[in-house]
């Protein structure tokens, strides 16, 4: 376990150097958001291990880089939640990991568990109402929202963590390489949203739903 933990910490202070300090988006802009559409390959964006809320084939993705320790991730997590669900035959949503803060490499590991054992969603969302009890690092919490929610903590303790680790690595990497500087950062259908509201967000899912049906 300490080992583990070790190797969760580098992870963290990786994130922490890439972003120069971690630009956190709190998602309070007014006006519309600022619109840049990114260059590069699109797995860049989506990569085979990431997880996928939703139909696998919808037409529209919203693409989050997320970190479980982000109070600003916790905030817009009922909106986001409520878009996959306002449109459960067109769109999906695709979670990218950004650990920014300490714990968050952590409860990664905690929500690729409950992936392994079918209890991802169950599990983010106690993860994130349960937030404040293990924002500082203090991970006892974490796990015990992850058991109420579901998780075998058995299991998921005893689980090897070197894939959680490479794709959290992998996922630093496309942060960087698509310009992202904080979190929470979205992308719909490719193009990135900078500085959102959790409206805003809604409103561009919304108005491209409405341009496919067209």
């Amino acid at each position: 376990m300490n080992r583990r933990i070790g190797v969760v910490a580098t992870l963290v202070f990786s994130a922490l150097a890439f972003t120069g300090g971690a630009i956190l988006y709190s998602g309070t802009a007014e006006g519309e958001p600022t619109k840049k559409v990114v260059a590069g390959p699109v797995d860049s964006l989506i990569r085979p291990h990431s997880p996928i809320i939703g139909p696998k084939n919808a037409p529209v993705t919203i693409v989050e880089f997320f970190d479980p320790s982000c109070e600003a991730c916790r905030a817009f997590y009922p909106t986001v939640k409520g878009i996959v669900a306002k449109y459960p035959k067109d769109v999906r949503l695709v979670m990218r990991y950004l650990p920014l803060h300490p714990g968050s490499a952590e409860a990664i590991v905690i929500l690729e568990a409950a992936r392994v054992q079918g209890k991802l969603e169950p599990v983010t969302a106690a993860l994130l109402e349960a937030q404040p009890d293990w924002h500082d690092g203090k991970m006892d919490g974490a796990w015990a929202a992850a058991e109420k929610a579901g998780l075998n903590v058995a299991k998921a303790r005893a689980m090897p963590t070197a894939d959680a680790m490479a794709w959290m690595e992998q996922d630093i990497a496309d942060a960087r390489a698509v310009g992202v500087r904080g979190t929470p950062t979205f992308f719909v259908n490719g193009e990135m949203l900078v500085q959102p509201s959790p409206e805003q967000v809604e409103a561009k899912v919304q108005s491209v739903v409405a341009a496919m049906g067209q």
